[in-house]
């Protein structure tokens, strides 16, 4: 009989050790689908919630603010390096091919006046990011690449950099967060470039008078990088979700 109890008892431990060890794998809750948010222009974006946070799927490309002031449209590549004041551009000046793909690219001047997102949603800080990571850690128990989680699987110019996005068998987006390459706008030199090998978003966090911190991926590379770089470059923007 004390061998029978025995056995129970150490069944029941092992039972009890195996669901707290599962439950600690996946604190996060499944990807959820299906909402939608739509910006001043009507552009309407498909949302994705992961963990505590609901994303925008797609990259803003609104051209007004919540408020509904015209942003102002910069095409001359000497205004815009010369701005302090917001503005944003379309991909090579071409909204016709790169608008609905890629949305537009803001300065950070743009992303400060606190009305580029949506009503209700807002620019992503620091430490949105830094949550949005965690989730996407602690739901997929991952110990690999964050980047091959995040980025779409289209688009993204192939690379043969093991592990990296562009390698066609690392990237899967299965957080449905779809990050897209949308290139940038810099001022070194004076240009569009990078086109589907990169993707850069700002953050609202400001790192100094002339810098503040943004996110990037590269088609060669599997992580996502936190960067500072100069406020007057063009940069995607992705939209989280005003917490309740």
């Amino acid at each position: 009989m004390k061998t029978i109890k025995n056995f129970w008892i150490v069944s029941l431990i092992l039972i009890v050790t195996i669901i707290l060890f599962n439950s600690g794998c996946k604190t996060v809750n499944e990807p959820v689908f299906g909402g939608t948010v739509t910006d001043y222009d009507g552009n309407v974006y498909h949302t994705v919630k992961i963990g505590t946070q609901t994303w925008m799927i797609e990259n803003l490309k609104t051209t007004h603010y919540n408020d509904s002031t015209a942003i102002p449209l910069v095409t001359d590549s000497s205004k815009w390096i010369n701005l302090k004041t917001p503005g944003y551009c379309w991909y090579n000046n071409d909204s016709v091919k790169y608008k609905d793909s890629f949305g537009a690219l803001y300065n950070w001047y743009a992303v400060n006046t606190g009305k580029l997102a949506p009503k209700g949603w807002h620019i992503p800080t620091d430490n949105d990011w830094l949550t949005l990571e965690n989730n996407v850690i602690q739901y997929y128990n991952l110990s690999g690449s964050l980047a091959k989680i995040l980025a779409s699987s289209t688009y993204w110019i192939k690379s043969n950099v093991s592990g990296s996005i562009g390698n066609n068998l690392s990237t899967n987006n299965s957080s449905g967060f779809t990050a897209m390459p949308g290139g940038c706008r810099v001022n070194e030199p004076i240009s569009f470039n990078k086109i589907d090998s990169v993707g850069v978003w700002w953050s609202s966090t400001v790192e100094s008078d002339t810098t503040a911190l943004s996110l990037s991926l590269t088609n060669n590379l599997s992580t996502l990088d936190r960067i500072n770089y100069l406020k007057l470059n063009g940069f995607s923007v992705h939209c989280v979700k005003n917490s309740n």
